[in-house]
Parts: structure tokens; C-alpha cells; sequence
């Protein structure tokens, strides 16, 4: 299975590239080990023959479409929700799915420059321009699910942001800007940056100096270095639960009633008009598994039995 590739394994053109060649040299095998039966005078019917002619099949993985890529923001990976319900997908679709893992931003990149066959990212006033410029399929954006952003720091809260500001998101930024209270930022142009961004500008601030880090790096990461420089950052929920780094850190402002850390996702299949090598038949066939009730039903599962809630609200059906 590819699905726990990551964006340091290959570049998408490249996976293009050796798939091509892999293709071409199976291709030459065959046409080998053809004329070789022929030479030999075999005139026998082999087991695989016999399925063929009898409409069997040896496996599902034999009937797919064979490999997907599926450009995606790093918080579905960093909080386990794609190895929890990918080889679900695999083994029922017969396709092979190639992650990589990406900001929001990047992924629609990609889209953009036809790298991609499938998005699944959480950005929406970005992925609307995504698909008003024509960069998706006929049938543009769908919800998946959401959870929400939650603001993370020290546990002696150097700020005070726990108190002062529990549940209101843009007092909790004003505060780490008076106070110049060290902030680790994606700096990546990913939905959690973008989401960043508009609270920034909602307490009119344009952060910079010295307390204001850019990382420029995916969720995982940037929490890892907010835990060791014990700092402050914004996180996904899912992410910042998946990781455990509550031994240092702590969740100082969340569940703002204003709705401005609710965080969206969705998938859109790439307009395959793009270039011949865009799998949209089997982007399509992932669009519709991800929003289908069963996977719903799965995607709400998934953090039950450890937290005792899910980590993600599949919502795919209200849209």
C-alpha cells in the first residue's frame, strides 16, 4: 500500500515518470514470455486463462484502475484519519493511493498544475477560487467532515490567555502580540495558516518581530517545535489530539461561540482536462467512497474509542 507516502518520498512528475517506464517494461516481459509459449508449442490453457474465459478474477486489487495521488493538507495525515481509513478504500476499490502531504495551499498547487488527480484539503474561500478557475472537474468541491482549530501553549500560560481569553480567539491573539509571547506559525500558506491569517487581521495586526516565528512547515512539525520552545501555535484539533504532547502544552482558547475556528474540509476531483496522465476515473471513484454514508460512518468513528469522541464530523450529507 502507498498510502503512508509522505511529500519528502517523490515528486508527483516523477511517480508519473517511473510508472510510465514500469508500464512499458511490463509491457516488454509480456511480449517476451508470449513468444516463448509460442516457440514451445504449448497449447494448453493455463489456471489464469481458464478465469479469464470464465469471468473470474483473482483478486479486487486486480480490478481497479491502479494508482491514485492524492494531494491532501498534513493534518489528515499527522492525525491518523488516512491510515485509519485508506486501506479500507484499497481493498474495496482495487485502486493505490499515493499521499502526499502537503499545506492546503500546496496541494491545490498541484491541482492547479495538473500534479494530482484528487484533493482533499481545508481551505474554502481558497478551494472556491479553485474551482471558479476551472481547475476541478465538472462536479467541483464537496464537504467531507470538520472539527475545529484550538490555540495551544504553555501550560504555565506565560500570557494568560486561559483566563482571560478561554473561548475568544481574537482577544487570544491580541494578547500574544501585546505581550509578544512567542507564536509558531505554518508560514505555509496551508488552511491552518490561512485560518491564522484572517484572525490576525480580525484584531487588525500584522504580526512580525521577533516573538513571531515562521516555520513554514506542516502541523506535526510546527507542534513538535512549539513543544520545544514552549511557544504558542494554532492547531487542528485532530492533529494537536493524535500527537499527545500534553505533558508541556495545553489547549489556552477553543470552542469560540463566533464560529472563526471551525475548520471545513473538502475533496475536489482535478479537472482532467489538465493533462492525459490524471487518473479522474479514479479520483472519481475516491470522491464518491469519501462522501458515501458508509465512509461517513467510518470517518465518525475514528477517535471514538481513545478520546471518546471523534476526532473529525463527517457532514458530508448536509452539503
Amino acid at each position: 500500500m502507498n498510502y503512508q507516502r509522505q511529500n519528502n518520498s517523490y515528486l508527483p512528475g516523477e511517480r508519473r515518470i517511473i510508472t510510465k517506464k514500469l508500464i512499458v517494461s511490463a509491457l516488454c516481459a509480456s511480449a517476451l514470455l508470449l513468444c516463448a509459449c509460442s516457440a514451445g508449442g504449448d497449447t494448453g490453457t493455463s489456471e489464469t486463462e481458464d478465469k479469464t474465459t470464465t469471468g473470474e478474477e483473482s483478486s479486487g486489487q486486480d480490478s481497479g484502475g491502479g494508482e491514485i495521488i492524492l494531494a491532501t493538507t498534513t493534518s489528515t495525515q499527522d492525525s491518523g484519519l488516512l491510515d485509519y481509513i485508506l486501506p479500507v478504500f484499497e481493498e474495496e476499490s482495487g485502486y493505490s493511493v499515493s499521499v502526499v502531504s502537503v499545506g492546503s495551499g500546496e496541494a491545490m498547487t498541484m491541482g492547479e498544475n495538473g500534479e494530482a488527480d484528487v484533493l482533499l484539503v481545508h481551505s474554502p474561500e481558497a478551494e472556491e477560487e479553485f474551482v471558479a478557475g476551472g481547475h476541478a472537474d465538472e462536479e467541483g468541491r464537496m464537504d467531507v467532515m470538520y472539527n475545529d482549530f484550538v490555540l495551544i501553549g504553555p501550560k504555565d500560560d506565560p500570557a494568560g490567555i486561559a483566563s482571560s481569553a478561554p473561548a475568544d480567539a481574537v482577544a487570544a491573539f491580541q494578547t500574544l502580540a501585546d505581550t509578544q509571547s512567542t507564536f509558531i506559525s505554518r508560514s505555509d500558506e496551508s488552511g491552518t495558516h490561512q485560518k491564522e491569517l484572517t484572525i490576525w487581521e480580525a484584531c487588525g495586526i500584522q504580526p512580525e518581530g521577533d516573538w513571531y516565528v515562521e516555520a513554514g512547515a506542516g502541523m506535526g512539525a510546527v507542534l513538535e517545535m512549539t513543544n520545544e520552545m514552549l511557544g504558542y501555535t494554532l492547531s487542528d484539533r485532530a492533529t494537536w489530539l493524535n500527537l499527545a504532547l500534553d505533558e508541556d502544552l495545553t489547549i489556552v482558547c477553543e470552542k469560540d461561540p463566533s464560529g472563526i475556528l471551525y475548520n471545513q474540509y473538502g475533496v475536489i476531483c482535478v479537472n482532467p482536462d489538465k493533462n492525459e496522465n490524471i487518473n479522474h476515473e479514479g479520483a472519481k471513484v475516491f470522491q464518491q467512497w469519501i462522501v458515501s454514508e458508509e465512509t461517513q460512518e467510518l470517518i465518525g468513528e475514528y477517535g471514538v474509542e481513545e478520546y471518546g469522541k471523534p476526532l473529525f464530523t463527517p457532514n458530508a450529507a448536509q452539503s
